[in-house]
Parts: C-alpha cells; sequence; structure tokens
C-alpha cells in the first residue's frame, strides 16, 4: 500500500479541468496544483491523488470520510466508471490530510440557494468563490457534499488515469493511444498489458485534461451497487478507529468538566491511583485523563479522581436557558433571508393564526463513541488515528497542541460507527495526543465512556419559533416565521476556525426562509441568542429546527382552512417548483392519501427542501393499548441525479429514523449546569420493534442533468413534523414542543 507521505516529485494534472472547468484565474494561489500526497512502492503506483494501481487492482483514495453513509463506494464508482476496471478489483481507502483532498462540493453549499426561490439571480459559475474550497483547504466532509464535490473530480482522476495508462501502453506497441482500449484493469492492443505492468511508466504521462465518458456507456453510476465496506461491517472485521490496536499499547479514558467551559480548580487523584492497574493520573487544565493497562480500569479509576469544577457560563438549569433564548425575540433580527410582499399589511386585514413551538438541545449519539489514538515517537514525530471529518484541521489542531509543525503528525482517518456532525471537532485527536505525550515512546487509545461522551458533545441547539399566518377564503395569504436560537455556526467556527463567518446566519433560519411555497407574503427572520452552550453540527443543521416549525404551522393553516393537509401544501408549490410539487404527488400516491384513513390510525405529511434535495413524507401511527405505535412511512425524494439507488434509500431510512428518534423521546437537559441525559436509557433512539416499515421512490427532475442533491442529511428534517401532524390526526392535540413523549404515551 502507498505511504501517506508527500512528495515532491510529481504534482496531479487532473485539477485544472475540475471544478474551475479550466479556467485561468489569474493568481498564482488559485492556479497552483497541490501536491500529490501518495508515495509509490513496488506493488502500488500512485497515478494521481485518487488512484493506485495495485499488482491485483486499484485502490481508490476517498477524499470524504466514511460514517455509515456509503460515500465511499460511491467515490470509488466514479472511479471506477472511468477506468475500465470490474467492480472485485476495486478497494478504497481514505485519504490523508492533503489539499488535494478539498470539498468541492462546498462551492455549490456557498453559491446557490435552490433554483425556486424567489431571490435567486440566475446561477452562474464564480471562479474565485470556486476556488475557496481549495485555497482554504477545506478537507471536510459534512453539509451533504461528498458526492457533489467527488462528482466531476474522480471522473476525471479515473478518466487521467486511464488515458495515461494507455499512453504507456501506446509508446511500448509504436502506436497511436486512440487506437488502444481498456477493459477489465488492462490495455488492449495488439499486445494485452495489465495496468500494473504499465502503472510506473504512466506516472508521468497523465494528460493535463480528458475526456470524460457519456452517460449512456455507465456501468456502475445510477445502479444499486455492492458497497466496499459491506463484508467488513457484517462480519465484524472492519477497523474503526475504537478497534486500533498498536504493540505496547496504554489505554486511558479522559474526565472533563461537565460545566462546559469552566476550569477545573483542583483534583486528587489518590484512590485512582491505588487501583491495580492504573499508571498515571493527568491533568488536562479542564479535566483529566487516566492511563491504565485496560479501557475498563481506566474508567473505574477516573470515577473515583475527586475533581473541583469551576462554573460554566450559562444559566444553570433548561428552563432558564430557554428563557434566555427566548430574550432574543426582543432584539433586531439577526437575518431577513425571505421577506416576499407586503407581510404587515397583509396580516393587518383580519384575523391572523399564531403559534409557539420549542425544541430542545440535542446530542449525536454515535454508536462509537469519541476516541482516539496517540503514539509520540522518539523522534518528537506523533502518529494518530482518530475518526475526523476534517483531517487538516485535526492535524493542524495536534500540531498546535504538542507545539511541533504539521508536517510532523501523520493522521489516519479510519471508517466511523456513525458522525451526524458530531466528529468535525478534533478534540478526540488533540487530547489523545497531549496524554500521549505524558508517555513518550508508547502508544495510547483514548476512550471517552458513553457518559463523558454525552456530556462532552458539541449540541444541535434549542430553539423556539413564533410563526404568525392568515388565511382568506380557505386560501394562505401570509407567513411570518420568527426563529430564536444561539448561532451552531458562529458557535461552532469560533471554537474551530478562531473566529466567526460575518453576516446573517444563515443556519438559525435554513428550513424555514428558503421553501418552495408559494405564498404571496412570506417573511422569515432568525433571532440570535446570546447563549454560550457549546454547540455543533447536527444532522441537517438548521433544517431540523425549521421544518419542524414551518411544517406544522402549515398543518394548522391546513385545518384552519378546512383542507386536506397534502393537498393544501401540493396548491402552495404547485406553481413555484414543479419538482418538490411532484414529490408531494408521489407520496400521496405511495401511501394510498385519499384512503388511508381508517379508525384507530392517524397520518400525517410533511415537507422539506434541503441540501439541495427535496423530500416529502408521509406516516401513519396506530392508537393501541400499549400506546401509540409508529406503523408506516412513506419518502419520496429528488436528488437530481441518482448514482446509487441502494445508498440513497438506505440514507432517507435511516436519516428519518435518526429524525423521529429525536421527536419521540430526543432531549439534552441541564441542571446545576450540566447535562443530565447520559446515556441511552434517557436518550433512547427508536428500536427495531417501535420503527416504523419504509417504502422510498427516488426521482430525478430535481435541475437540470448534473444536478446533485445531498441524501445524508434531508431525510431528517420531515421526520418530527409529520409525526406531529399525525399525532393530530390521530388524537386531535396539537403538540408544539419537543419531545413527542412530554404529550403521548409511545409504544415501547
Amino acid at each position: 500500500m502507498a505511504n501517506w507521505k508527500k512528495i515532491t516529485r510529481r504534482s496531479f494534472l487532473v485539477f485544472g479541468a475540475a471544478v474551475a472547468g479550466g479556467a485561468a484565474f489569474g493568481a498564482y494561489k488559485v492556479a497552483e496544483v497541490p501536491e500529490n500526497p501518495l508515495t509509490p512502492s513496488a506493488d502500488a503506483i500512485p497515478l494521481n491523488p485518487w488512484v493506485i494501481i495495485n499488482g491485483d487492482g486499484i485502490t481508490v483514495i476517498a477524499p470524504r470520510a466514511e460514517m455509515g453513509q456509503g460515500i465511499s463506494t460511491t467515490l470509488a464508482a466514479l472511479v471506477a466508471e472511468e477506468l475500465d476496471v470490474d467492480w472485485q478489483q476495486v478497494r478504497v481507502l481514505h485519504g490523508p490530510p492533503a489539499q488535494a483532498y478539498y470539498n468541492a462540493g462546498f462551492v455549490d453549499r456557498m453559491s446557490n440557494e435552490p433554483d425556486f426561490f424567489l431571490s435567486q439571480q440566475p446561477k452562474s459559475h464564480n471562479a474565485i468563490l470556486a476556488a475557496v474550497p481549495k485555497i482554504f483547504s477545506l478537507q471536510i466532509t459534512g453539509g451533504s457534499t461528498g458526492a457533489i464535490g467527488g462528482f466531476v473530480q474522480m471522473r476525471l482522476a479515473g478518466a487521467g488515469a486511464r488515458e495515461a495508462l494507455k499512453a504507456a501502453a501506446a509508446k511500448r506497441l509504436g502506436v497511436a493511444p486512440e487506437t488502444l482500449k481498456t477493459e477489465g484493469g488492462k490495455v488492449i492492443g495488439e499486445k494485452t498489458f495489465t495496468y500494473a505492468e504499465l502503472a510506473a511508466e504512466a506516472v508521468d504521462m497523465v494528460p493535463a485534461d480528458v475526456e470524460l465518458r457519456d452517460p449512456s456507456t455507465w456501468r456502475f453510476v445510477g445502479k444499486a451497487m455492492p458497497r466496499l465496506d459491506m463484508v467488513a461491517k457484517s462480519t465484524g472485521t472492519e477497523t474503526f478507529g475504537i478497534d486500533i490496536w498498536l504493540p505496547g499499547m496504554k489505554f486511558a479514558t479522559v474526565r472533563m468538566n461537565p460545566k462546559r467551559g469552566g476550569a477545573m480548580l483542583g483534583f486528587d487523584p489518590g484512590p485512582a491511583l491505588d487501583m491495580p492497574g492504573v499508571d498515571q493520573v493527568i491533568g488536562l487544565g479542564n479535566g483529566i485523563a487516566v492511563i491504565a493497562s485496560n479501557t475498563w480500569t481506566a474508567m473505574q479509576a477516573a470515577a473515583l479522581v475527586t475533581v473541583d469544577w469551576g462554573p460554566a457560563d450559562y444559566p444553570a438549569d433548561t428552563a432558564k436557558i430557554m428563557a434566555q433564548i427566548e430574550t432574543a425575540f426582543r432584539t433586531e433580527p439577526d437575518s431577513r433571508l425571505r421577506d416576499d410582499g407586503d407581510v404587515e399589511a397583509d396580516l393587518a386585514k383580519g384575523e391572523v393564526i399564531e403559534a409557539e413551538y420549542r425544541i430542545p438541545f440535542l446530542a449525536h449519539a454515535s454508536m462509537e463513541p469519541w476516541n482516539a489514538t496517540a503514539w509520540l515517537k522518539d523522534d518528537g514525530s506523533v502518529e494518530v488515528w482518530a475518526g475526523n471529518q476534517a483531517p487538516i484541521m485535526t492535524r493542524d489542531a495536534v500540531a498546535a497542541a504538542l507545539r511541533i509543525d504539521a508536517d510532523r503528525v501523520t493522521l489516519h482517518t479510519p471508517v466511523m460507527g456513525g458522525g451526524f456532525g458530531g466528529r468535525t471537532d478534533p478534540v478526540p485527536a488533540v487530547l489523545a495526543a497531549r496524554v500521549a505525550a505524558a508517555l513518550p515512546g508508547t502508544p495510547v487509545k483514548v476512550t471517552w465512556s458513553r457518559e463523558e461522551d454525552m456530556t462532552q458533545d458539541y449540541y444541535r441547539p434549542a430553539a423556539i419559533a413564533r410563526i404568525t399566518g392568515r388565511l382568506e377564503g380557505g386560501k394562505p395569504t401570509a407567513l411570518w416565521g420568527r426563529t430564536a436560537a444561539p448561532s451552531a455556526a458562529r458557535n461552532a467556527m469560533a471554537r474551530l476556525i478562531g473566529f466567526a463567518p460575518p453576516g446573517p446566519d444563515r443556519g438559525t433560519v435554513e428550513g424555514g426562509f428558503d421553501q418552495p411555497y408559494g405564498l404571496p407574503h412570506y417573511r422569515y427572520d432568525g433571532h440570535i441568542a446570546d447563549l454560550s452552550v457549546p454547540l455543533g453540527f447536527w444532522r441537517s443543521v438548521g433544517n431540523s429546527m425549521n421544518a419542524f416549525f414551518l411544517e406544522s404551522f402549515i398543518d394548522e393553516m391546513a385545518h384552519a382552512a378546512g383542507a386536506d393537509p397534502l393537498a393544501f401544501r401540493l396548491e402552495l408549490m404547485k406553481d413555484t417548483h414543479a419538482p418538490s410539487a411532484a414529490l408531494l404527488e408521489t407520496v400521496r400516491d405511495m401511501s394510498g392519501w385519499d384512503s388511508l384513513k381508517r379508525p384507530g390510525f392517524g397520518r400525517g405529511v410533511a415537507f422539506c427542501y434541503s441540501f439541495g434535495t427535496p423530500v416529502a413524507q408521509v406516516l401513519e401511527v396506530q392508537d393501541t393499548e400499549a400506546g401509540i405505535k409508529l406503523t408506516r412511512a412513506w419518502i419520496a425524494c429528488d436528488p437530481g441525479l441518482a448514482m446509487d439507488p441502494s445508498i440513497i434509500e438506505a440514507q432517507m431510512t435511516g436519516a428519518m429514523v435518526y429524525g423521529l428518534s429525536a421527536a419521540v423521546q430526543g432531549a439534552i437537559n441541564f441542571a446545576d449546569q450540566q447535562v443530565v441525559e447520559q446515556n441511552y436509557w434517557d436518550y433512547d433512539p427508536l428500536r427495531m420493534h417501535t420503527t416504523p416499515s419504509f417504502q422510498v421512490k427516488i426521482l430525478q427532475n430535481n435541475g437540470t442533468f448534473g444536478h446533485i442533491g445531498g441524501v445524508g442529511e434531508p431525510g431528517t428534517p420531515p421526520a418530527a413534523p409529520a409525526l406531529a401532524n399525525a399525532l393530530y390526526d390521530l388524537t386531535g392535540t396539537r403538540a408544539r414542543e419537543l419531545p413527542l413523549n412530554k404529550t403521548f404515551t409511545f409504544a415501547v
């Protein structure tokens, strides 16, 4: 396997035709070609940063992290499509920290509103904006951008490697490359060569520009491919971060201040040091680490350390925190990203409908808790194994913590047992490196207990929304939404990069202001609450909040108008965005909506356009002696180009389960400035027997060919409102606060 170290003898040459379309930027920093970070070995020749030719096939270097979402399979399929290899010949690894693996998909997220958005200007290519992810080395997995950023880049990588191998064969045969063909990992002409035979010569023959295959010839893209991680994960042989095992390794855990942001005033390690197998107790400034002979001993010993925790600077409990969020409504809006018509004038014309909604903080609660392994070498360099969504940022944070140069840090990114945005922060890698620094020459694996993982998470913010609307003749005429919440983006970015992004905070209102509802008067405001509870990016970010607010209110308006809730929505969007309207029609037909209603059952519908993908969901619930049961769910989505239908279906159902779990019983509460919920018994996801059955239909009408919407997150936002609306249909009780088990009793 190739060694993940930088080399200077070769740079890759496919960048010019990638995201920027070969544009000349006129600035060296923009136009320079990033280095190929891969080093060749005898049986592994990297032709560019994404393609390694092995003796028996190819290894695709995936620039995005695999957290169970299947992105490594999709990216590998894009390479294999152009490189003419059989699927059995393909392996995949995560790339090292390197500028070459910047995420071009963030360009789409930064530059474009949905094409139905009324304030949208015609889309155009902005060369400087397109270069931003490269300039700032945004090697980040997030925002449902993995396939978007890789669609052109990975195809070019495969095509460039293919043409280089043909050129090498042509040189040997003394013929023109276009007279040769490729198939099954071979170049075929008068004589046939395996790719491995040609790789060393092909390294210096990668063309600057290549022609991509016509989609009509695709064998893999657009089809359900066997996932490359399926066998290992099914047989328990996959190596997650928590599975790392090195000779002579020690084991550790941490206990950090549960009053987040507070200092550690002192600690007594005595009882822990008295335990057999405990080596050290280390002070970390705002917490402690215990190093021991095994993880269980370390955790037991950590619980024995007496610690004097200093206070945080946020209110003491949930009620006081929510009261502080509520005060944000008295401030001027931070954002007003939609203001169509004259909302105030229309609302003044007659009786209005008003509602207030509240949602709690949420944790990521990945199955694999935070963990990282670090090894401080005798030469002062450090090697780290840590599941993470941002390798360059993680590597640099480790280097800063140890006060060494970044090139002295080797970071490995293993597959992860869930992420949902919760592995963006470099905290596990940094703390593991600091712990390893106390034991030079010995690798140390640091594992967070489930309780510590929950307590030290970076949460989805709590929020309050107030929405006002008006009906006239049974038709909605105006809607004014206002969301108050602390800013996850400003909180997280200040922590991660040292400053908060300027301008209006889109994340606080996304899923509210940007939906394809054609009301003549439509305003949405965001109010930022001043609160220091640590926040992060939770699956679907602000859409998870505002879809519940908006879709619950749209449902309330429909019932106030005496209208069918699905038909009411369809009427509002049919002239605004045809693909979204088609999804409502599709989910109506899938669920048998017009005939679904029956005694003892309720049904609810919800919709959200997020991450470039509209999703409509219908959920059925049943009243049973054991409580309310979630019985059946129907999902229709339109990501544009569906690169792997099986992965899309899995992500849509998984995302809906994630959203339903939070809606039914997810909440992070505070008492004495500390998180109350500590484990799955008080932060319980849905189980198999409490999860509905699913039907999923994937449409491809959204945008022109090549539009790729996200699929990892868009299935989450409609889940909570679909359930709340179904519960209203069943019981006549309108729940305006999550989690819903505060109002209803569910079967468990």
